[in-house]
């Protein structure tokens, strides 16, 4: 039988969405703070990601070491990240911890002490984590081609700019966090061994006096297709190719979502076998779907040998062009089962579920069951994907590569 889905908008906006999961002993929650890289001014990429680590070194009436401690303490399993539209804090706890385990978080996006002797060592942690993507041409090809793809500000990585990073004052991170660590676009999603009245109590003792302000968001859109190429003196070349499609609370969601996971699903999908299997291309290949709220976009990677860039970017490109023809029945039932096997999984982590109902809330405007999501996956229809295929195929491609030549998009035409 599917738990029931809770939700509550508190006065200043705070939103709070909750899936009781009463045979858990644990619970978690994920805070998403309308604080993401879409925020920062034109010149200081970074600014969110320096301030979300300077808010962990001390907050309310505790102090950087002693703040950490009590998380220990509680034995709280704990994250925090920075994407384009959020700061994510997630925390998980056994259940009978949860209301110490909010009252933590909430000094921490509250009542930050931002300490300025803590901002040189927080600006170190930012610059090793620069640092890092620029020793990592895999993950950087795809950061840079989501940086050209989304019109600014919404390919701003959260690793920041260099310069920005060596430069940010103190007084621009306490500007920072009062402008947009708000309650208003702020979503609380909770999940596991909780009781939703009380949930609703306690949030609102921590967090109804909080005073909303946020910023409105910018607005989102994708740029023309582009070719770009970072010269890189290596025997290997990484590329990235993406297209445009569906945003998440788009109709036809599921059915492009669908056509990613025959591309980048496993051993059997289309790009491994293709690609890595039959040709041997490559020795790395995905795709994977990325979506803000009013635009979308599959970002493919391909790692490969310099010698074999080109023919491994127009085989990929093929591949993608051969997906308007529509896929296979045995794909879909392939598709099917691997679904059925993550729902399941789903239903044994609370902090998976709340990850999942805070990202539901903010694109959506409400969270769905995992029965729902079960029953829309099984509903889809072979010709209902492959009619949108055939409408909505892949196309308008933008490709990136790091290596020592640049590529040139081939014609859209099979390999």
């Amino acid at each position: 039988m599917a738990q029931p889905i809770f939700s509550h908008i508190f006065r200043n906006g705070l939103v709070l969405v909750a899936e009781p999961m009463p045979w858990l002993h644990s619970a978690a929650f994920t805070m998403l703070l309308p604080a993401g890289t879409a925020q920062e001014p034109e010149d200081r990429g970074g600014l969110s990601t320096l301030t979300a680590e300077l808010a962990f070194r001390g907050a309310g009436p505790r102090n950087s070491r002693q703040f950490l401690q009590d998380l220990e303490a509680l034995g709280i399993q704990w994250s925090q990240s920075v994407g384009d539209a959020h700061s994510s804090f997630s925390a998980a706890c056994e259940a009978e911890k949860l209301p110490k385990a909010l009252e933590l978080f909430a000094d921490l996006v509250r009542r930050p002490h931002l300490p300025l002797e803590e901002l040189e060592a927080a600006r170190q942690t930012a610059l090793q984590e620069w640092r890092s993507l620029e020793d990592e041409p895999a993950q950087k090809v795809l950061v840079e081609l989501r940086r050209r793809f989304y019109r600014m500000p919404w390919g701003r990585p959260s690793q920041g700019d260099l310069e920005a990073l060596q430069t940010i004052r103190h007084p621009e991170v306490v500007e920072f966090w009062e402008r947009v660590y708000r309650p208003d676009g702020c979503i609380i999603g909770v999940a596991g061994r909780v009781d939703w009245d009380r949930l609703v109590t306690w949030v609102g003792e921590l967090f109804a006096d909080w005073t909303p302000g946020a910023p409105p968001e910018p607005d989102q859109a994708i740029n023309p297709p582009s070719v770009g190429h970072l010269p890189y003196d290596s025997q290997q070349t990484h590329l990235a190719v993406v297209y445009p499609t569906v945003p998440y609370r788009h109709e036809d969601y599921f059915r492009a979502w669908s056509a990613v996971h025959v591309l980048s699903g496993g051993a059997s999908a289309r790009l491994f076998t293709e690609i890595r299997e039959r040709r041997g291309l490559c020795y790395a290949i995905s795709a994977s779907y990325h979506s803000l709220r009013d635009c979308a976009g599959v970002f493919c990677y391909a790692g490969t040998t310099a010698e074999r860039a080109q023919q491994t970017l127009d085989v990929l490109v093929a591949e993608l062009n051969r997906l308007s023809e529509g896929i296979g029945p045995e794909e879909l039932h392939r598709l099917r089962a691997r679904v059925q096997s993550a729902l399941v999984f789903q239903q044994e982590s609370s902090t998976a579920r709340s990850q999942a109902l805070a990202a539901d809330w903010y694109h959506l405007g409400r969270a769905r069951t995992l029965e729902e999501v079960g029953q829309q996956i099984q509903a889809l229809r072979l010709e209902e994907i492959n009619e949108y295929l055939a409408r909505c195929g892949p196309k308008e491609f933008s490709i990136f590569a790091v290596g020592p030549n640049p590529l040139r998009l081939p014609d859209p035409k099979p390999a």
